[in-house]
């Protein structure tokens, strides 16, 4: 295994609040990690920490860039810089063009990546390599028969799909997922299992995601943090977290 994301004493201040307490981990590539902990637990502020959406007030974060070999350190970078280095992250709320297409959409995210400025209407879909490396992220995600349909008139589980399609435009070393199965019932909740356990093992991709369904938590994680007041109170595997008894009080108040 190789670690692709690693935070070292990593803090966020806001005023006397401390939201992330001095959390070092260490993210292995072969691993579906998820961050689970009660509201207010500091699962947003640390994801901006990573994302460059917050600078940390402490610690240092560093990440594996694409095609890389050793670590780099992000600290404080800007997000399109990280985004640039090979961590890409999939909203919750949709973050998509909804008056594009989905093949657009995607060829979009590869212009991002190869930091080249096209029309999107006309030069761009001339490119056969940009529609090419378009329609593999298309087949991987499963888009196939909505490829050409804008996405404001995709079901919500589609676009959820375009979302990490996006992400997975720019050749990202790790992904970070925010509630990857937000609003969607339990076929559309599978098929998002499924997908996010297929990307796993069919591409170099490291997915991190944050997730309230404890169902889809223990069935995709290899691995689960646990965050609590900002401050990391369990690491390990889906078993072994769910029977420490600190997670129980904070996370589940100490049922069973």
């Amino acid at each position: 295994m190789t670690t692709v994301l690693e935070t070292d004493g990593l803090e966020r201040r806001f005023g006397k609040l401390l939201a992330v307490d001095d959390v070092s981990v260490a993210i292995d590539s072969d691993d579906v990690t998820s961050i689970i902990g009660p509201n207010g637990a500091g699962k947003t502020t640390f994801y901006n920490l990573l994302s460059g959406r917050l600078k940390p007030t402490g610690g240092t974060v560093k990440l594996l860039p694409s095609g890389g070999t050793e670590l780099a350190d992000i600290t404080g970078m800007e997000p399109f810089e990280i985004n640039n280095k090979g961590l890409s992250r999939a909203f919750q709320i949709n973050n998509i063009f909804e008056g594009l297409s989905v093949t657009d959409n995607i060829r979009v995210s590869r212009i991002s990546r190869d930091d080249r400025t096209l029309d999107i209407r006309s030069v761009a879909r001339e490119d056969e390599g940009l529609t090419e490396a378009a329609w593999e992220i298309i087949e991987l995600v499963g888009l196939e028969e909505v490829a050409e349909t804008q996405c404001a008139n995709l079901s919500h589980g589609d676009k959820r799909k375009v979302e990490i399609a996006l992400s997975l435009g720019t050749d990202p070393s790790v992904v970070l997922l925010d509630e990857p199965t937000a609003g969607m019932n339990a076929t559309e909740t599978e098929k998002m299992v499924d997908l996010i356990d297929d990307l796993n093992r069919q591409t170099d991709t490291t997915f991190v995601l944050t997730e309230h369904d404890m169902g889809v938590v223990l069935e995709i994680s290899d691995r689960i943090l646990v965050l609590d007041g900002g401050e990391l109170i369990a690491d390990g595997e889906p078993e072994k977290v769910m029977q420490n008894e600190q997670v129980r009080e904070a996370y589940l108040g100490g049922e069973a």
